[in-house]
């Protein structure tokens, strides 16, 4: 009996997972009975969906359940904190999606496969047990391969199998990271008694397993040395898959690597790996980027930088404080940022280069705006709530005694500047407008403009 009433607290604190695994079955069976012109349909349950997990996991921040299925999930405010962004970037994706999914022969199926994903994500942050992480990962990731490849052309062909082939690979070496650290740690899976079972273990093969862990949760970040398929997927796939899967996977993978890090022996220095991880994750990002024309590959390439700025506090694990909240907050206000210069994109479509939104700032002046804001935020410049972002990353690096780490993002930050503003600088001329998209897409308009403002409340809201 006692063991039965456990089970239901278990599965009450997981109720806003639940619920997003729910949502998807419902839209994955319900679509498949729903004439296409009512496809809209499909689309309520997807919000009704996210919305319920977003009231759930509230509910949930304010009182953490702690570790539920013997140990297996920590359902904590790391946990609680990413089932709210990723409810809420995921309701932004779709937001800004509406015009181009609807009335698509795969509808349905998209707004399933961004639920299961999304569910993959939620896991992936809350897992606290390697195998929990292998099946997250696995439930994050399948789902993200058929997303990229559903615009049907010879770019998502290209950025599919991109994804997936880089996907299997890394999937392995994860797994095979995981079979490591189980055979050296006497087959505790559990990271509450991992850090004692890999005390006594080979410094070097426990090294190995870790790393190995850490390069394929890479893949799920976007991070060096999982990145390839990151620019690909995000050009050839449909504004709204882009958007997803340069936002969402990554909020919960830098949640596992945090995990995982903190779990780690201090015999061995995974956050050294980290550390170099970080530096070449922001410093390709930014190179590659800067000699881009192309916007959604400019903001790929965009986001493999971001990833290097997210791990910072990541390498810091267990020297500093600041470490989780700098990267809670870090991840929250890259998310609604990033997602809001997708938006824009979507809001525009056929604008595809640089050269493309000259005189945006003259024909459309709400999106020009959001999308200044979105570019700066991504930069790091006040008042967007990245640049606190930043500012507490790299304090957390000083602190925790990696200064120069504080110094690499601030150099990397300059570099940037180079891409974001020749994007920036087209788009607020006064010159005649391209005229590349007659008509601007409303759902894709608001969801710019929500992101556009949210992106500086939060940052005010805080401030507070």
């Amino acid at each position: 009996m006692a063991g039965s009433m456990s089970m239901g607290s278990d599965v009450v604190a997981v109720l806003p997972e639940v619920l997003l695994l729910v949502g998807a079955l419902v839209a994955l069976v319900g679509g498949s009975f729903t004439p296409r012109e009512q496809q809209w349909r499909v689309r309520l349950v997807t919000v009704a969906a996210l919305v319920a997990s977003a009231v759930a996991a509230g509910f949930g921040l304010a009182s953490p359940a702690g570790p539920v299925f013997s140990g297996t999930y920590d359902v904590d405010t790391a946990t609680g904190v990413v089932r709210l962004v990723v409810a809420s970037s995921t309701l932004l994706v779709i937001g800004l999606g509406v015009e181009e999914v609807a009335g698509h022969r795969q509808e349905s199926e998209t707004y399933a496969l961004l639920l299961l994903s999304s569910t993959g994500a939620v896991v992936l942050g809350g897992a606290a047990d390697l195998l929990v992480l292998v099946v997250a990962f696995l439930l994050g990731s399948i789902p993200l391969y058929a997303l990229v490849g559903q615009a049907r052309t010879g770019a998502a062909a290209e950025g599919a199998m991109k994804t997936y082939l880089l996907g299997a690979l890394l999937g392995i070496v994860l797994m095979a990271g995981v079979t490591v650290l189980l055979g050296v740690g006497g087959g505790e899976a559990g990271y509450a008694g991992l850090t004692a079972a890999l005390a006594g273990a080979p410094a070097g093969a426990v090294a190995a397993g870790a790393v190995a862990v850490l390069v394929g949760l890479m893949f799920k970040a976007g991070g060096v040395p999982g990145h390839f398929w990151v620019p690909d997927a995000a050009q050839g796939a449909s504004v709204t898959a882009a958007a997803f899967l340069t936002t969402v996977p990554k909020v919960g993978a830098l949640v596992a690597v945090f995990r995982l890090v903190e779990a780690m022996p201090a015999a061995v220095d995974v956050q050294l790996v980290v550390a170099v991880l970080a530096v070449a994750s922001m410093t390709l990002g930014n190179l590659a980027a800067l000699g881009q024309t192309a916007v959604r590959r400019l903001l790929g390439w965009s986001t493999v930088s971001q990833v290097g700025y997210l791990l910072l506090p990541v390498a810091v694990v267990g020297r500093t404080d600041l470490a989780e909240p700098a990267l809670l907050f870090y991840l929250a206000a890259y998310a609604v940022t990033n997602l809001t210069a997708f938006a824009v994109v979507a809001a525009l479509p056929g604008r595809e280069s640089l050269e493309d939104y000259r005189g945006l700032g003259r024909a459309h002046p709400c999106l020009a705006g959001a999308l200044l804001v979105s570019l700066l935020g991504l930069l790091g410049t006040p008042p967007t709530s990245v640049f606190l972002g930043k500012l507490l990353v790299a304090t957390a690096a000083w602190d925790g005694g990696a200064g120069w780490l504080a110094v690499v993002l601030v150099v990397n930050t300059v570099a940037s500047l180079g891409y974001y503003l020749r994007w920036c600088a087209p788009a607020l001329t006064f010159a005649t407008p391209v005229d590349r998209s007659p008509t601007v897409r409303r759902w894709a308009f608001q969801a710019a403009t929500l992101g556009g403002v949210s992106s500086i409340l939060i940052l005010i809201v805080v401030s507070r």
